[in-house]
């Protein structure tokens, strides 16, 4: 069997098969394989029908039609099944070829799968594909990591596939060794749901503070779309809104409020404990999510502690505005918080990440594609050791533009009971990171009374830690210093 195929895609699902679609429209030849064999001659016979698409029944079949090095990218669940794959192409692969996971794998994985697959003397790319079916079949954002040797047999296939923004640029680029192409994609998904719920709890207030149908929402979300907010999830929550059911009435009215979520969210979160980053607003959505899911519980709450008025007082048209600016300082916290869990974790696995590449990769094609995105590229560029987006001279004008609007709006939704915990979390970040001194020095004071934990003082050099007795019957000798 001659060789001539660029690449194998292994999982024939929706991204899956897209993908290869558009490997195939960009002039590659692609290999199609699943486990169950019968979806490669459905898929043959049907999507790729009339295309240069190659089926195999088998892994020596597939690995038999490719050149070499071969590359074979995995498009299945993560977990078990990626580990169970590697381990079936190790036994038909040789030295040199490429095993990429496209999946939304944990990056810890997939910092163990590259040394896994190095020590067997083969290549490992795991990347982050974002963009959702659409973004698959006409141009995703793609932020591979792992073996660099690997990238130089991959950049142009992914390169020619990925999203472009500007002068026909590429949302794709090398992010780093070991898990980096992941763990930005986590970074990526995490913000997604900040985003997500911010979008929401201006929604919220909008169809219950203000009073607003889907359609005058609708119309609101579309004049936010020509401005700062610009981006792909405020266009689509224009459409949703918008959107009829067969019997006229708004279809959003009609849908359950429990949100799913599969885990990248939750990973995000964990992380930046793990590391000591305050992404609240990443937290707090979800969080949300949880809440939303205790659909049953809600509605015995809301008979016992019910609403009172939430009917926002004064101009409408003012209010919506407020409402804009609320959300667009709450996406720049979103993002700063972001960036410092990169950031933190590019300092612990040794990463060298291009901060400004990562937001022009996900200028396009990716699920919180933005005009927004541009700004941060643009702040990243002028200073690549900007430590916070809100120092940036941009970032730091526009928040301070916001700021009246976005009291307002938290302040007035807090007194009618409508929920804005991603709106007001944020704020209070903000609160935080723009005071010289908070009230930690009580709580430190509070360890040290019961766990003779220690402190330093402001009279004397940082590093140097003391142990008050501070009911006269303790002891001399102290705990353990703390971590900041």
């Amino acid at each position: 069997m001659e060789p001539r195929a660029d690449i194998a895609v292994v999982g024939l699902a929706v991204m899956g098969q897209n993908l290869i679609l558009n490997m195939n429209d960009h002039g590659f030849t692609v290999v199609a394989y699943n486990r169950t064999t019968s979806k490669v001659d459905d898929f043959l016979n049907n999507e790729a029908k009339g295309t240069n698409v190659l089926g195999a029944h088998s892994l020596p079949e597939m690995v038999a039609l490719l050149k070499k090095p071969r590359r074979v990218m995995l498009m299945v669940k993560a977990g078990a099944a990626v580990d169970e794959f590697i381990e079936s192409l190790l036994g038909v692969l040789e030295p040199g070829d490429i095993i990429i996971d496209g999946g939304n794998s944990l990056f810890e994985d997939t910092i163990r799968r590259v040394k896994h697959v190095e020590s067997k003397g083969l290549l490992y790319i795991g990347t982050g594909v974002s963009g959702g079916e659409e973004g698959a079949r006409r141009g995703p954002s793609i932020m591979p990591g792992g073996s660099p040797a690997a990238w130089p047999h991959v950049k142009p296939i992914f390169q020619a596939i990925s999203a472009k923004v500007g002068e026909n640029v590429p949302c794709c680029d090398w992010v780093g060794e070991g898990g980096a192409g992941h763990y930005v994609k986590m970074t990526h998904n995490g913000i997604e749901y900040g985003d997500m719920q911010l979008i929401c709890e201006a929604y919220h207030i909008m169809k219950d503070g203000l009073g607003m149908t889907p359609d005058e929402m609708s119309a609101a979300f579309a004049e936010w779309n020509k401005g700062e907010l610009e981006s792909y999830l405020i266009e689509i929550t224009r459409d949703i809104l918008a959107k009829k059911d067969d019997d006229g009435a708004p279809l959003v009215d009609k849908i359950l409020d429990t949100a799913g979520q599969k885990g990248t969210g939750k990973w995000t979160v964990i992380s930046s404990q793990e590391f000591g980053i305050p992404i609240t607003l990443i937290a707090e959505a979800v969080f949300s999510r949880c809440v939303s899911a205790m659909k049953d519980a809600r509605v015995e709450a809301a008979k016992v502690f019910k609403s009172s008025n939430p009917k926002f007082a004064g101009d409408r048209a003012q209010w919506v505005n407020d409402i804009r600016k609320a959300l667009y300082a709450s996406k720049m916290i979103s993002y700063t918080q972001g960036y410092m869990l990169m950031r933190a974790a590019a300092k612990q696995y040794g990463w060298n990440l291009n901060y400004g590449g990562i937001a022009l990769m996900w200028r396009g094609g990716c699920i919180i594609r933005s005009v927004f995105l541009g700004d941060i590229k643009k702040a990243f560029d002028k200073n690549p050791g900007l430590t916070n987006l809100l120092l940036d001279p941009f970032f730091k004008r526009e928040i301070k533009s916001c700021t009246r609007s976005w009291r307002k709006v938290v302040s007035t939704a807090i007194k009618k009971g409508i929920p804005v915990p991603a709106f007001s979390t944020a704020l209070a970040f903000f609160d935080g990171i723009r005071s010289e001194r908070l009230p930690a020095n009580l709580l430190q004071a509070q360890r040290d009374y019961f766990g003779a934990h220690t402190y330093e003082r402001l009279d004397k050099p940082r590093g140097e830690f003391f142990h008050t007795n501070w009911t006269g019957t303790g002891g001399r000798v102290a705990s353990s210093t703390y971590t900041v």
